[in-house]
């Protein structure tokens, strides 16, 4: 029993010392993670309450932990207003997210690959241009930007919000680091078996790099669904509107509708924290990842 015992407190000793933490710190650590974690939490848990309150009770001044009476008919009323197609602006979000993240992430490896590893004339000078694109201000090409959809009859549609930004620079910068730390060998036997640039892409590179790929296209479905200048002005009829065009008509200078807008930034959020569980362990290592599979 006591030899057990013995090897039971070498084995945890064994442990600390291959971490480099004693259990206090390992305590400690926990405890100031889960503190900041109530912190973060906190304002979503002040929309969630205050969506079930009415207008009197968010706006009161005496403290209280939950609505009482809790009530949902900020949910029904927010689906179920005529002025408001808040329901269609959900699926023009869910639409323009859904096709820009894609799409946008494989024009970025794409064009990350062709850098990295096509010796094409003015290839330095090309990254250089990109890389100089980030440096620009957005306000800088709003309106030339603008005046380029509107002359094309892109104003009130979807497509005139997702064509500027299928082009990412920064995708394309990250895409062509990670395509130069690729290894070579990999793609030598590919073309020693007789695949050209597009198959070595497809066949090889691209396959490794489903980590990356996740990781850049949870993180553009994020900005994109959360956009809200550029579908502003492109949208300026209430068909083409966007979730997040809907919630700001909850509080203008006229109306204010506190309850409807908190209810209404729960439904949007519902998605993005989906979108957050699912790819979290990508966008966490999808910068730093090898590309290579075991």
């Amino acid at each position: 029993m006591a030899r057990t015992s013995t090897s039971r407190r070498e084995s945890s000793g064994g442990r600390w010392r291959k971490t480099g933490r004693s259990p206090v710190a390992t305590v400690l650590t926990y405890t100031v993670l889960g503190l900041l974690s109530v912190v973060f939490l906190v304002p979503f848990y002040i929309i969630v309450r205050n969506s079930m309150m009415n207008t009197d009770q968010v706006t009161s001044l005496n403290w209280s932990w939950l609505p009482s009476p809790a009530t949902f008919s900020n949910y029904r009323d927010l689906f179920n207003d005529p002025s408001l197609p808040f329901g269609h602006a959900l699926w023009n979000s869910l639409v323009i997210a859904v096709i820009t993240a894609p799409v946008a992430t494989m024009l970025g490896s794409m064009a990350g690959y062709a850098l990295a590893r096509i010796d094409v004339p003015f290839r330095g000078a090309i990254t250089v241009f990109i890389v100089g694109t980030l440096m620009i201000p957005a306000s800088v090409t709003f309106v030339p930007t603008f005046l380029v959809v509107d002359a094309l009859g892109g104003v009130n549609t979807r497509w005139g919000i997702i064509a500027p930004g299928l082009f990412n620079a920064f995708s394309v910068v990250l895409f062509r680091s990670f395509y130069q730390r690729f290894p070579p060998d990999l793609e030598e036997a590919g073309r020693i078996d007789g695949l050209g640039y597009l198959g070595v892409y497809a066949r090889i590179a691209l396959p490794n790099s489903i980590t990356m790929i996740a990781s850049l296209g949870a993180l553009s479905f994020i900005e994109s669904w959360n956009a809200f200048l550029w579908p502003l002005v492109i949208g300026q009829d209430p068909s083409s509107w966007t979730a997040q065009i809907a919630l700001s008509t909850f509080l203008t200078s006229q109306t204010i509708n506190l309850p409807g807008l908190f209810a209404g930034a729960v439904v949007t959020i519902v998605p993005l924290a989906l979108m957050f569980l699912v790819a979290q362990r990508f966008i966490v290592q999808g910068i730093t990842a090898s590309g290579l599979k075991d």
